[in-house]
């Protein structure tokens, strides 16, 4: 049954605190958390295609068809979107398509209005815009095919979608816009993920436990203020964890390494979230920066620019604690600082703009950041 009128739904992005990389791996621990830019998908009732997507990061909208391989597009133009820039938001509405058939029901022709606010000028800004958006496209063709979605419903009908064309993607992301906040997260097992819904179903995969996947709200810093710098660069986390992967170092005794001192430096983060103790939870955001710099000394990925390395020198030159967030080789990083210390903070925002890193004006989302509207 379709919804009347129209349905909006709004997901925040996200940034790494610790954990990147090894959170890849299934059950492999990170913080993140959901911050106050968000995606916004608008979903009404479709004209002339079966879906239409009209992006403000797109030049004209997008018209798909229903086949039996999924949607696609209706013509050259069309095709293209569909496998670059909407991607995501095509496989989240093939995913409700798949939910809805399952339940007897038939797919309404739907138009998608689709604003990110996690773009600046049209680049991304390593917020997690395909995670955000993809969440929000769940939710709101879900709730526009009459299936109101419960928080980890969203966010496995999100990371089925996801897994279907980047089963590398940890689902970070997906889960910090699904609940907001500060969360611990471990991903699940996508292999086993994406079978479990080839044999049981879309249906049978929300009920399922799923192997590895971990998640715990925790308590923000108490008197640590997050900074947050863009270095105008943008990154590909698909192509950095490609390049990764490509290497002839998973499973190695490095590896075995990384992946433990990248987990005893979350989970100690973890602790010093829970006992307040904002002085370890520094220590341990410098440890992860070192983690990360080993890795990438190591390994030779690029996490580490000239921009994301000033940065995090600015940041400890004022008694902060920084490192990048995320896949690294651009996008943004984070810094914390006692939240009284105003003439640092504004010490390291000049810093910052004289190495020509942007300061962004971006806080946490505190609570469940998904909201929506109908009309």
């Amino acid at each position: 049954m379709t919804g009347r009128g129209t349905i909006s739904r709004h997901a925040p992005g996200k940034l790494f605190i610790a954990g990147e990389y090894a959170v890849l791996e299934p059950g492999r621990p990170a913080i993140l958390v959901a911050v106050d830019r968000q995606v916004s998908v608008t979903v009404s009732e479709g004209e002339g295609a079966d879906v239409v997507i009209d992006s403000d990061l797109c030049p004209a909208e997008t018209q798909l068809g229903r086949g039996t391989g999924g949607l696609a597009g209706l013509g050259a133009d069309d095709e293209r979107q569909a496998a670059d820039s909407l991607a995501h938001v095509v496989s989240a509405i093939d995913v409700v398509d798949a939910l809805l058939a399952e339940r007897g029901l038939s797919a309404p022709a739907l138009h998608l209005s689709i604003r990110s606010g996690l773009h600046h000028d049209g680049t991304k800004i390593g917020l997690g815009s395909s995670g955000a958006v993809t969440v929000a496209a769940v939710d709101a063709v879900a709730a526009y095919c009459g299936m109101e979605l419960s928080p980890d419903a969203r966010f496995r009908l999100a990371l089925l979608a996801t897994a279907r064309h980047a089963p590398r993607s940890s689902g970070g992301d997906l889960a910090a816009s699904v609940w907001g906040g500060w969360i611990a997260y471990r991903a699940p097992d996508r292999a086993a993920v994406l079978e479990m819904a080839r044999r049981e179903g879309i249906e049978g995969s929300l009920r399922a436990p799923w192997p590895g996947f971990g998640l715990c709200r925790l308590p923000p810093p108490r008197g640590l203020a997050l900074e947050v710098g863009w270095t105008g660069r943008p990154a590909s986390t698909a192509s950095l964890s490609g390049r990764l992967r490509a290497l002839d170092w998973h499973g190695s005794s490095s590896h075995r390494h990384f992946l433990a001192r990248s987990g005893a430096c979350v989970e100690a983060s973890i602790r010093a979230l829970r006992q307040g103790d904002d002085g370890e939870l520094s220590r341990q955001v410098r440890e992860a920066r070192r983690v990360l710099a080993e890795l990438d000394e190591e390994i030779g990925l690029g996490i580490f620019t000239a921009e994301l390395t000033a940065l995090c020198d600015a940041a400890e030159a004022v008694g902060g604690a920084a490192k990048p967030s995320g896949a690294g080789g651009g996008d943004c990083g984070i810094a914390l600082l006692d939240a009284t210390a105003q003439t640092e903070i504004s010490q390291l925002r000049d810093g910052w703009a004289a190495a020509g890193v942007l300061p962004m004006p971006i806080q946490v989302q505190p609570t469940n950041p998904m909201t929506g509207s109908a009309e």
